[in-house]
């Protein structure tokens, strides 16, 4: 049975919004990653969004439900709410278009990202603490006011623009049989749903289609099971880009018909997929982007009986705060067991901090910082408590170093957990 007579997007509307977008957005590059093909066991591409204009795909969307505006709807601009993504992509549309744009995003949103959207022209109003908040006032600004919402996700013609990634795709890359993506709301997962099995039926072959969510983050997976929107009670995860903690009703049609499966990634993963891509691929990828990357690392595919021969990952964008990069990464690096704190105790007494030196040389780590403190309410008389950052090799280093420091009568305590296999 053809999906077209039943979804509320089809694929001819995807086609045709890719024709809107051709003078618009750029064709974003598609990728060989040969670490995440040996990690799979199959071949591993990128697509690479995070090149996008504005740094993700939401310009697609945002320019294709836009440009299909009344004169008179124009003129009443433009209303809408985003952490970050969304938020540059109605900006950047708007500004293509002559339509003035308000935007919504939450407190505490990332500065490169409010500021890359008032540099595309729009007007920001900082509301709530989340972007379900941020979107509950745009729509009440619309209401009052008359501007049109563009919402970031539950709209045919957002949809429809998002899924021309898939189109692209597989105009790059015909032999793929595998696509993951991270997913939020949900309107790029059910637009490239749409284009992937569209087009794989007409070539009388199949695509599977599979989902990503932060694991603190993930309403789909309950939505799902219940055959209904289960809205969760909180949202927290480093994925800003998909915090959304209700899928919408459109885009929740069309998964619950076309994906073959959504799976769930943890915090530490997420964070060794983005050391990954920079250090691997060389590319800058914010949270929300790699979560697929993170799937392959956690072995999702295999997990869930997909056995792929080629897969591809959307990489859905690169808005990522520096200074949460820099947090991100010490996090990835430590749950690859590439950074480890440990906490001691000593006795305070001229060469215990040299001895504790002398092996962690000897053991080939790197003192990274040290902190040494006589006072405190867990300290006896004459002992004194250290904690130190090191750089280690792996896990099995990190296993080896404080191994070699136990093998001299000292207790070292792992006071960063993750990875949580360095005992």
């Amino acid at each position: 049975m053809s999906t077209e007579t039943t979804l509320p997007v089809t694929l001819a509307e995807i086609e045709a919004a890719a024709e809107v977008l051709k003078p618009v957005i750029a064709r974003t590059p598609v990728e060989h990653s040969r670490v995440l093909s040996q990690h799979v066991g199959a071949e591993v591409f990128l697509k690479c969004e995070n090149m996008q204009r504005a740094g993700s795909f939401k310009v697609r969307g945002a320019y294709v439900r836009m440009s299909k505006l009344s004169d008179e709807e124009k003129a009443r601009g433009v209303v809408a709410a985003s952490a970050g993504n969304h938020a540059q992509g109605v900006a950047q549309a708007a500004s293509h278009l002559g339509i003035k744009a308000r935007i919504y995003m939450p407190l505490g949103v990332a500065l490169p990202k409010l500021t890359a959207t008032r540099d595309h022209g729009a007007e920001v109003v900082l509301f709530g603490n989340n972007v379900d908040e941020a979107l509950a006032e745009a729509q009440r600004f619309a209401d009052e006011s008359g501007a049109v919402f563009v919402h970031p996700f539950d709209h045919p013609d957002i949809i429809a623009g998002q899924g021309t990634i898939g189109l692209e795709l597989l105009e790059q890359l015909p032999e793929v049989d595998t696509v993951l993506m991270g997913v939020g709301g949900g309107g790029l997962l059910a637009g490239v749903a749409i284009a992937l099995k569209e087009k794989a039926r007409e070539l009388g072959r199949e695509i599977k289609v599979v989902g990503v969510q932060a694991e603190n983050a993930a309403a789909y997976p309950p939505s799902l099971a219940a055959d209904a929107l289960v809205p969760l009670d909180t949202v927290h995860t480093i994925a800003d880009g998909i915090a959304v903690g209700k899928p919408g009703q459109l885009p929740f049609a069309i998964i619950k018909e076309l994906v073959d499966d959504v799976v769930t990634v943890s915090e530490d993963t997420l964070a060794r997929a983005l050391v990954v891509l920079l250090e691997r691929n060389k590319l800058v990828v914010e949270p929300a982007g790699a979560v697929g990357v993170a799937a392959l690392l956690e072995n999702k595919l295999e997990a869930h009986g997909i056995n792929p021969a080629t897969t591809a990952v959307i990489l859905s964008g690169g808005n990522i705060d520096p200074l949460l990069m820099l947090k991100v990464i010490q996090r990835g690096l430590s749950a690859a067991g590439r950074f480890l704190t440990i906490r001691m105790m000593l006795p305070d007494r001229p060469g215990s901090l040299a001895q504790i030196s002398n092996i962690i040389a000897e053991s080939d780590a790197n003192v990274t910082r040290l902190d040494h403190t006589r006072i405190g309410g867990s300290l006896s008389m004459g002992d004194v408590a250290i904690t130190i950052d090191l750089e280690t090799k792996g896990h099995e280093h990190s296993k080896n170093v404080l191994n070699n420091l136990r093998a001299e009568g000292f207790d070292p305590q792992i006071t960063n957990t993750a990875g949580g296999s360095v005992a």
